[in-house]
C-alpha cells in the first residue's frame, strides 16, 4: 500500500527490513544498543559486526532517542537504533512518538532521502500493534505534512497481521 503525503511517499510493506534497500533501516533497540534478538538480531547477523561495534563506541541512548551508524552488508547505507518502550514502564505513548521523530528527524539531519521503519516496540517489548500503528503512523504523517527532504517512508512489517493493521490505520489516517 502505498499513499501520498505531500511531497513524500508512504508505503507499508510485509517483509524482512534487512533486505530493504533506502538510505536508513531502523532498528528497535534497547537503551544500551545491543544487538540481541527480533529486529536488532536479524541486522546483526545480515550486516556484520561492525554495526555492533559502532554502537559499542556510542554507548547507548535515552528512550525515545535514536542514534545512526553505518549499515555493514546490508542493502541500506545506515541503520537508525530507535529506542521504543517497554511496556508498563510509564508513558509509552509519548516515548514510542519520541523513537520515531526522532528517527525522522536524525534521517533529515543526515541528509537521507529514505527509511524503513519496523513496528517499534511491538515484539518482545509487548507494546500493542493497533497502538503501536496509530501512534507511528500519525508522528511520520504530521512529519511529512511538514519541512522534510525525506522522499519516501517505509513501514516493513514482519508478517501480514502486522501488515493488515498498519495497513487499517494508514487507511483511517488518510481519510
Amino acid at each position: 500500500m502505498k499513499v501520498n503525503i505531500k511531497n513524500s511517499i508512504l508505503e507499508l510493506q510485509d517483509g524482512d527490513i534487512t533486505q530493504i534497500q533506502t538510505d536508513a533501516i531502523v532498528n528497535a533497540a534497547n537503551e544500551n544498543l545491543v544487538l540481541g534478538g527480533g529486529v536488532a538480531g536479524a541486522i546483526r547477523t545480515k550486516g556484520g559486526p561492525e554495526i555492533q561495534a559502532e554502537c559499542n563506541k556510542i554507548g547507548g541512548t535515552f528512550v525515545g532517542g535514536a542514534v545512526i551508524t553505518t549499515a555493514g552488508n546490508l542493502k541500506a547505507k545506515h541503520v537508525i537504533h530507535a529506542v521504543g518502550p517497554r511496556m508498563g514502564e510509564g508513558n509509552e505513548n509519548e516515548k514510542l512518538k519520541n523513537a520515531t521523530l526522532s528517527s525522522l528527524k536524525l534521517a533529515d539531519e543526515n541528509n537521507l532521502k529514505s527509511i524503513s521503519f519496523p513496528a517499534i516496540s511491538a515484539g518482545i517489548f509487548g507494546f500493542p500493534i493497533q497502538s503501536c500503528a496509530k501512534i507511528m503512523l500519525q508522528t511520520t504523517i504530521e512529519y511529512l505534512n511538514g519541512k522534510t527532504r525525506l522522499q519516501k517512508v517505509i513501514f516493513c512489517l514482519f508478517g501480514n497481521d502486522s501488515y493488515q493493521v498498519f495497513a487499517k490505520q494508514l487507511k483511517q489516517e488518510i481519510s
